[in-house]
């Protein structure tokens, strides 16, 4: 058969498989609540062990592309999917196992955050002759030279799996490492972040081949940002992620990243518009900024990280394109400025399903370290915040701890919502908390109708992730200088793939594995496998 009538056949076999596991109860119904059992324990950190993941009892996972999966058009600097061509064998190809004593593996890049999409004419290729079809799967590369994006495509065969997309911008400058993504519908963009502030803060792509980037320094600014996320006026919600120092004799850190809000002149208009941060007000109408919480467990720093606490918050304008121009910029430096309130490290945020843009919810990775002084009521575990506003363009809301974490449950980090009440965190608490604890990464529901003050009240956690052959030998080599060690979960998303206004995240309540609803995660560091989980039997 024909390329295309074995996909075809393909496809047939696999819409047969999903209605029976829609008829046998698979998926949820409309913004319906899983009920995932918890996996009681997560997995040890043991020198030389390399555990399998274990995931809830309802839950399976297939590997959409990992590590060493070859890109159908490399280039010289990157041949595969989660490895730079730094080092190679006489083959031509990564060295991915190192020799026995020697730092010799190639560096591994990272794939981060996923952001799905569906296009129902299907997009463009490297091959001019190949069907590509509609489901496609992006990311950015976090480590490496130079960053670059790729795109997975689903219905695709093996070698035309995944696509390089682009690693210079339009003016080919090598373009810097990535971490976050999202959807841009009305300028139909795609709009990757990095944390290299010294080189851009947001980049815009198109989807298809070859991708057009442009880098969008000039209006969003530069900082360390992760988390990018649109509501339904247009703006673009962006979570920064600068570990601040430590606090003189101490491992707690200071607090030093901040919550933006990117407000373009009209919907779609990336180019042109006003750049504000998050001001969180104390009891005395104060901004709760880096000075108020230099001090070890400041009031202010108490007071944000207490139940039943709620504060005013104001948006404070730092960059205006209409008058300061569009020449780069830093966003933390104005940020720091203009008293904006900083956090532990807020890395990712999300809307709640049918809050209509009103409740914005986002962590504080804190300082992942079992020995900071301001881990149990400072935000040194771990936090979730929930900020609510009358509406998504509001100037001010209300903001108040939703979740507080401990060392069982440290380091969130990626989120999205499973349903219109389930909120999933996965971990990135790193090789240091690991080995204290003795606990590697996990993944958690949150139920967003739950009192967490409560003790009763607990996460449940759907993933306990392993760790593979690979990050065990870095996490016991120090990464050899250029690998991260344990695996780290990244990159959940769950997205029915609508590239419309009408498709934001959080415009319309998941159904998970029914209506076209699908659920990625990676395990980021060693192999680098991106997974698609699905429902078991």
């Amino acid at each position: 058969m024909s390329r295309r009538k074995r996909y075809g056949a393909l496809v047939v076999v696999a819409c047969v498989a999903a209605a029976a596991g829609v008829l046998s109860g698979a998926g949820a119904g409309p913004g319906e609540d899983l009920g995932l059992s918890d996996v009681a324990t997560p997995n040890t950190k043991s020198t030389g062990y390399a555990p399998a993941g274990k995931l809830s009892v309802e839950l399976r996972q297939i590997a959409v592309a990992q590590g060493s999966t070859k890109l159908e058009n490399g280039s010289p600097q990157v041949g595969y999917y989660g490895y730079d061509n730094d080092l190679v064998n006489a083959a031509g190809q990564p060295q991915m196992v190192p020799t026995p004593g020697v730092a010799n593996e190639a560096h591994k890049t990272e794939p981060d955050k996923n952001t799905y999409l569906v296009f129902k004419h299907g997009l463009t290729g490297p091959d001019p002759n190949y069907d590509y079809g509609t489901h496609f799967l992006f990311q950015g590369h976090e480590t490496g030279a130079p960053g670059y994006i790729t795109r997975i495509n689903l219905d695709a065969d093996a070698a035309h799996r995944v696509t390089l997309l682009a690693q210079t911008d339009v003016n080919g400058v090598p373009m810097a490492t990535m971490d976050g993504s999202t959807w841009e519908p009305w300028a139909n963009r795609l709009l990757f972040t990095t944390e290299n502030s010294n080189a851009a803060g947001v980049y815009s792509a198109t989807p298809g081949y070859p991708s057009v980037v442009e880098d969008l320094s000039g209006s969003m600014g530069r900082g360390g940002y992760e988390g990018i996320q649109d509501d339904n006026d247009g703006n673009l919600w962006i979570a920064e992620d600068i570990g601040g120092n430590s606090k003189p004799g101490t491992t707690a850190r200071f607090p030093n990243s901040f919550i933006y809000r990117f407000v373009p002149e009209s919907p779609g208009d990336l180019k042109n518009g006003k750049l504000r941060v998050l001001q969180v007000l104390n009891g005395s109408g104060n901004p709760i900024t880096k000075a108020s919480q230099a001090p070890v467990n400041s009031a202010d720093q108490l007071a944000l990280h207490a139940y039943g606490s709620s504060f005013a918050t104001r948006w404070v304008t730092i960059h205006d394109t209409a008058t300061d121009g569009t020449a780069p910029y830093s966003a933390n430096a104005a940020a720091t400025t203009n008293d904006g309130t900083p956090f532990k490290r807020p890395e990712n945020g999300v809307f709640r399903p049918g809050s209509h843009f009103q409740d914005f919810y986002f962590d504080e990775t804190g300082d992942t370290n079992a020995t900071s002084v301001e881990n149990a009521n400072s935000g040194g575990w771990t936090s979730v915040f929930k900020l609510t506003q009358s509406d998504p363009s509001a100037n001010s809301g209300r903001l108040s701890i939703f979740y507080k974490g401990d060392q069982a449950h440290a380091g969130f980090d990626n989120v999205t919502f499973l349903s219109r009440n389930e909120i999933t965190f996965g971990e990135d608490a790193g090789d240091t908390l690991h080995g204290q604890r003795n606990a590697l990464d996990s993944a958690y529901v949150l139920d967003v109708t739950l009192d967490y003050s409560e003790p009763a009240n607990q996460p449940v956690r759907w993933l306990a992730e392993g760790r593979d052959a690979s990050a065990t030998i870095d996490s016991a080599n120090g990464g050899f200088g250029k690998n991260d060690g344990d695996n780290e979960v990244t990159g959940i998303y769950v997205s029915d793939g609508d590239p419309r206004v009408e498709g934001i995240l959080g415009a319309k309540a998941p159904h998970l594995f029914t209506g076209g609803w699908r659920f990625f995660y990676t395990q980021q560091h060693g192999d680098n496998p991106t997974y698609e989980v699905v429902p078991a039997g």
